[in-house]
């Protein structure tokens, strides 16, 4: 793909001060692109398909910048009517992984474990900035889908800039909402990949803020290892 990977278009930095490389209308449709593409692996196939590594890295760009999922490497195949497979060790990449992945405790595996990783991906589009950051000294900012919620509940703001205007805070509002609405730690409360499109496709008044995932920040040894694939 020309473009590269999405992951090099997701700069480090704080939201208050980033402008996205590509900027915000063209990220929201890669978001909407992207999540289409989820839509029909999940729904769209005869036997659905479960990425596992859902994560910038693995979203290319053609010459228009519309986004292609690659790196089916840890992919599984599963029956439509099933709801949940069986799976020996965990998959993915630390910062994006579900929950349940690497720990039964927490639900099933199933398709809503890339609807989790896609939430996080979006978070980082829609923030300009990892959701890990390793770089910032106070821990309970490294971890940026917390550091969001916080705004919310507190302000219902997300401190966008001055110079932003009503279409684009709706839509980083949208993503956001619907990111933090995918990493819900219940694999029920999270939408599936339809009804993601539907919500950011959607009138942003409809968008309610959820319920606080209610894990913790990963440890700051897990954050340096951000990039391992176990």
């Amino acid at each position: 793909m020309p473009n590269g990977s999405l992951e090099k278009f997701i700069p480090s930095g704080n939201i208050e001060t980033t402008t996205p490389l590509l900027g915000l209308e063209k990220l929201f449709q890669i978001a909407i692109g992207i999540a289409r593409g989820l839509e029909y692996l999940h729904r769209g196939c005869n036997t659905r398909i479960l990425h596992f590594d859902i994560k910038p890295h693995n979203i290319l760009l053609d010459e228009d910048f519309l986004p292609k999922i690659s790196d089916f490497g840890l992919a599984k195949l599963s029956p439509r009517n099933e709801s949940n497979i069986s799976m020996a060790v965990a998959r993915g990449t630390i910062g994006y992984i579900a929950p349940e992945v690497f720990n039964r405790n927490f639900g099933g595996v199933s398709h809503k474990s890339d609807v989790y990783s896609y939430g996080m991906m979006i978070l980082e589009m829609a923030g300009g900035r990892k959701n890990i950051d390793v770089g910032i000294s106070n821990t309970s900012e490294i971890y940026f889908p917390h550091w969001i919620y916080k705004q919310l509940e507190q302000h219902n703001d997300l401190g966008f800039p001055d110079n932003m205007t009503i279409e684009e805070n709706a839509m980083v509002r949208k993503m956001i909402l619907v990111g933090l609405w995918c990493i819900q730690t219940n694999p029920f409360d999270r939408p599936s990949m339809s009804k993601v499109i539907e919500m950011l496709e959607g009138n942003i008044e409809a968008l309610q803020i959820p319920p606080k995932p209610f894990l913790s920040s990963p440890p700051r040894s897990l954050a340096e290892e951000s990039s391992t694939t176990c």
